[in-house]
């Protein structure tokens, strides 16, 4: 039986475990996706590692540490983020706040990722051409504060007991979705 997206003669099974084919300079000129990330006072290192290494993937015009969430240099970043902490475009702002304000003067618009009354689903909006999505912490949400600060509040469905998803799974899962409509926009 043929396996979906293989040729039937193909017998080379090698998994691509290398970085990119062409030289950081060059990825470096490459352009960005109209995504910031903005973390909210996350509580784990590894989590901010594993955001580290998906805006990479996703290559977003920005992450923007805030309060307590652990910033480079920091030994568990620099474990979980494979380096990523190097060429990955990232700010530090000892408020949250402070950062939804620096993208607001840039006339960004910035939305909450928070499961909460009135908050829409994810899959059911149509994105700004350039965004700042906030993660919260896992424990205590996104503040009050920042959520009075934003343009629009989205959510990810959770089917189980728990009320939340990891922040860095959830990270993936919107930050995924953006790029996906941003770059079906572009096309059209």
């Amino acid at each position: 039986m043929k396996k979906p997206g293989l040729d039937s003669t193909e017998t080379n099974f090698e998994v691509r475990s290398r970085d990119a084919d062409i030289p950081l300079e060059e990825y470096d000129k490459l352009p960005k996706n109209q995504l910031y990330i903005i973390l909210d006072n996350l509580r784990s290192a590894f989590n901010v590692g594993a955001i580290f290494r998906l805006s990479d993937i996703l290559r977003v015009k920005g992450l923007l540490l805030c309060g307590s969430t652990a910033f480079p240099p920091h030994v568990k970043l620099a474990k979980t983020s494979m380096g990523t902490i190097d060429y990955v475009p990232w700010k530090r702002f000892e408020k949250t706040t402070d950062a939804v304000s620096y993208l607001k003067q840039l006339n960004i618009q910035v939305w909450a990722a928070e499961t909460m009354p009135g908050s829409r689903l994810f899959t059911k909006v149509d994105y700004p051409e350039t965004v700042g999505i906030v993660l919260g912490n896992e424990a205590l949400g996104i503040s009050k504060d920042v959520l009075k600060m934003c343009d629009a509040i989205v959510e990810i469905p959770v089917y189980g007991f728990k009320n939340s998803l990891n922040v860095a799974s959830a990270c993936a899962v919107i930050g995924y979705k953006i790029v996906e409509q941003q770059n079906s926009v572009k096309k059209k």
